[in-house]
């Protein structure tokens, strides 16, 4: 038997006999409203028969008489006693009344401690539900949080736990090389899921974040660029286990939160899985990767001069045909580059909207309206999915910060982590895993 499964036992034992010793106490309260007892009631009796005959239970003989004629004194004896059979008549009638009113009072206290009785019950049934409570919550697992190093085969994360039986979200990053923080080498130091951890750990939500297959501490995991969606899904899935395994029988479902990309990865995830609780989709696209990128090229004013170049390679891409880089702008490459162009053949036609309906989970949306790379119209697309529900943050941008409205204001927020995340955030986080636990 483990040790906490002893102590829960321990703890068992002493609330019943707590039990036992309130019900003896309150038990012996009700004794004392006045309730007579055997005893007393027969004295109580004896009693009464005296006053009314005014014998005290010694014999006295009758004086004779013959029969028809009552002797003189026999007369006053019997004017003496109708006259005492009066008075204690009285007497009894006021003793009665007494008796009446006693009882009366008798009964009214005893309502009284009745309900004081139960009251005492029913708040010691309350705190030891309490106490049970919190030696339950104390054996399982450490109350402080806890941060450590998980891994999935070669895949490797951080979880930020306290106690094994607080739901848990696995966090998938973005697109490109994010890490399990949520900063990138290409100009992304916001430190948005790590912060996320930070938060929802108070309010005893855990949480694992994990570096993608081929990327920083998962660089062992194999090679970033021979990627599918079938394959990152397959990644969710071991990460999901390794969660279970580490929690321990029982541990129950785990929360995919998908980010930008991730949206996408961890609704393809989800299909067919009993053990997912429920997605949490942050900023994902609720149309083809291709109509995407095509958005966000045309968004800034500085790509019109390959504009044309950029839709003629994207439109190869969503043909499943590969495209030569040799003399194309420099510009585009990082987005065509050879080595991505086979993950982009797999993903660019999925639709998102298809796939988040095939997971069948309840479904968390949450979009900024000062997201520049994902809009508010793709989460609505999204939404129009069964089970679903769609919160819009005020303010937020793709980082999940608060951002002003000018593009360069907000992509300046990308690179700064000491801005706390969008008001609102982890409220809708929280209330979601909470409701769906």
């Amino acid at each position: 038997m483990t040790m906490p499964m002893i102590v829960l036992l321990l703890a068992a034992a002493a609330a019943s006999l707590l039990v036992l010793l309130i019900v003896v106490a309150v038990a012996q309260s009700l004794n004392k409203t006045g309730t007579p007892t055997p005893a007393e009631a027969a004295a109580s009796v004896a009693a009464a028969v005296a006053t009314y005959t005014g014998k005290t239970g010694a014999t006295t003989p009758t004086p004779a008489h013959k029969h028809g004629r009552t002797p003189k004194p026999a007369k006053a004896f019997v004017s003496a006693a109708s006259a005492s059979r009066a008075a204690a008549h009285k007497s009894h009638t006021a003793k009665g009344a007494a008796k009446d009113a006693a009882a009366a009072e008798d009964k009214q206290k005893q309502t009284k401690n009745t309900v004081a009785g139960l009251t005492v019950v029913g708040a010691a049934v309350a705190v030891i539900g309490g106490l049970v409570g919190f030696i339950a919550d104390f054996a399982d697992g450490d109350i402080a949080p806890e941060i450590k190093e998980l891994r999935a085969g070669a895949l490797h994360g951080t979880m930020v736990s306290a106690r094994n039986s607080d739901p848990v979200v696995l966090i998938v990053p973005g697109s490109g090389p994010t890490d399990r923080d949520g900063n990138n080498p290409m100009g992304v130091n916001a430190a948005p899921y790590r912060m996320l951890a930070d938060e929802l750990i108070e309010d005893r939500i855990a949480t694992v974040r994990i570096d993608k297959r081929g990327m920083f501490a998962s660089k062992g995991a194999g090679d970033p660029n021979a990627v599918s969606t079938d394959i990152y899904a397959a990644d969710i899935h071991a990460w999901i286990d390794a969660i279970k395994a580490e929690r321990g029988e029982g541990s129950g479902c785990v929360f995919l939160m998908g980010h930008s990309e991730g949206a996408l990865m961890v609704s393809r995830a989800a299909a067919g899985r009993d053990d997912v609780c429920g997605l949490i989709l942050m900023a994902g696209m609720g149309r083809p990767m291709g109509q995407v990128i095509r958005e966000q090229l045309a968004a800034n004013p500085a790509n019109l001069p390959i504009m044309e170049e950029a839709l003629a390679a994207l439109t190869e891409i969503e043909a499943g045909r590969r495209v030569d880089v040799t003399n194309m702008t420099p510009a585009l490459v990082p987005l065509f580059a050879p080595a991505v162009q086979d993950y982009l053949i797999s993903v660019i036609n999925l639709d998102p909207v298809e796939v988040l309906r095939a997971a069948r989970k309840e479904t968390l949306i949450i979009q900024g309206d000062r997201d520049i790379q994902v809009s508010v119209a793709d989460a609505r697309l999204l939404d129009a999915v069964r089970n679903t529900d769609l919160r819009i943050i005020d303010g937020m941008n793709h980082v999940l910060k608060a951002a002003p409205a000018d593009r360069a204001g907000n992509l300046a927020t990308y690179a700064d982590p000491d801005l706390p995340l969008a008001k609102d955030l982890v409220r809708r986080i929280r209330r979601f895993v909470k409701d769906n636990d």
